[in-house]
């Protein structure tokens, strides 16, 4: 097991489990000073892809791994794709910090999650990630057979991936948001994307299920976790009582259609790219429809305001009229544009992620 493997893990694990701390600080906190325990595990997690990128690529350029035949070619430096691509993103990662706390300077708080300095930092993270996946899925791919601890690495990173890749789409997929197009457009745009290269790189018979499985362990573990504990806001106007740490919202059920997904890709397997996107983008949007449409009115209800569904957890900022703190749902003047709109999207990204997921398959450097 080559030990880049589990750097590759633990940097995608540490900006993982920061981006959430952040985020949940946002909502519980406000806007701290930078070094809060949060930023600092997500700059870790750029810190040791870097590092170890980095390791790589000046001891296979010495000829002191036995990765330089395996490896490519950049400005006269050799090393494995996923180290340079991992070394990018660690940079991008620690430009946006001084990019970023400058921003709040000159500012103030973020009205969205995706401002410039997190537009910085989120392309970091996505090099990151992809990083971490090529480190895997390379020495997978050279492997006379593959070997079932790399196999399962490979489906939690790429869990990892996909909580990442929800969380960039939190704006679209409040609760309030969850009878309009707009949030569906959204996780079609994400879910099959993800799912489907994931599920295409591992030879898993329920690849796509268990990278969605993994997402929603991941987030509803979080939701039950963090509200033990004790944490009080530092900025007002405070319109929500906290006494302990917000989480984010319940999961959203992209593992419905992901179950869909293994179910129907060993019958089309022979088909041709194009005619598979065709028939995993509208049974994306179905399935998710089916479920979470029905499952977010649940959500509205008082039967989820409870520690497992954590409906109740308000951020401090939030309005007592908003439509998230009202439990009512956002009116959508175009829905069935927005459904349409969604279906197109998840054809366009699930022909991607096939692309995707069969050029990882053979990739070995």
């Amino acid at each position: 097991m080559p030990w880049y493997v589990w750097t590759a893990l633990a940097s995608v694990s540490c900006i993982l489990i920061g981006g959430y701390w952040d985020i949940s600080w946002h909502m519980t906190v406000g806007r701290d000073s930078f070094w809060t325990p949060a930023h600092i595990a997500i700059q870790l997690g750029g810190i040791i892809a870097g590092t170890a990128g980095g390791y790589l690529i000046i001891a296979t350029t010495l000829g002191r791994t036995q990765l330089r035949d395996v490896s490519v070619r950049v400005w006269g430096f050799r090393g494995p794709l996923g180290a340079f691509v991992a070394v990018w993103g660690a940079a991008a990662m620690v430009i946006s910090a001084p990019f970023d706390n400058w921003w709040h300077a000159a500012y103030g708080l973020d009205v969205k999650i995706l401002s410039p300095p997190h537009a910085v930092l989120t392309l970091g993270i996505l090099a990151v990630a992809t990083g971490g996946v090529l480190l895997i899925v390379a020495p997978l791919n050279r492997a006379a057979a593959r070997t079932q601890l790399l196999e399962a690495l490979l489906l939690v990173v790429a869990g990892e991936v996909l909580v990442l890749g929800m969380t960039s789409i939190l704006e679209h997929t409040f609760r309030s948001n969850l009878h309009r197009g707009d949030a569906y457009r959204a996780m079609a745009i994400v879910g099959p994307l993800l799912t489907l290269s994931f599920g295409r790189m591992s030879s898993h018979r329920w690849a796509t299920t268990l990278i969605a499985g993994f997402y929603m362990a991941f987030m509803m573990g979080m939701v039950w976790l963090f509200p033990l504990f004790p944490a009080e806001p530092k900025l007002g106007p405070v319109y929500q009582p906290i006494t302990h740490f917000i989480p984010l919202e319940f999961p959203m059920l992209v593992i419905a259609p992901a179950f869909a997904f293994d179910l129907v890709r060993p019958r089309i397997e022979s088909w041709p790219r194009w005619r598979r996107a065709i028939v995993f983008g509208p049974l994306f949007v179905a399935v998710l429809l089916a479920s979470e449409w029905p499952f977010a009115d649940f959500l509205m209800s008082e039967h989820a305001r409870n520690w497992f569904f954590g409906t109740h957890y308000l951020p401090y900022m939030m309005h007592p009229d908003w439509y998230e703190a009202s439990y009512e749902f956002m009116p959508d003047g175009d829905l069935v544009g927005g459904i349409v709109q969604a279906v197109i999207a998840a054809c366009l990204t699930s022909y991607l992620g096939l692309v995707l997921g069969d050029a990882m398959r053979r990739a070995k450097r």
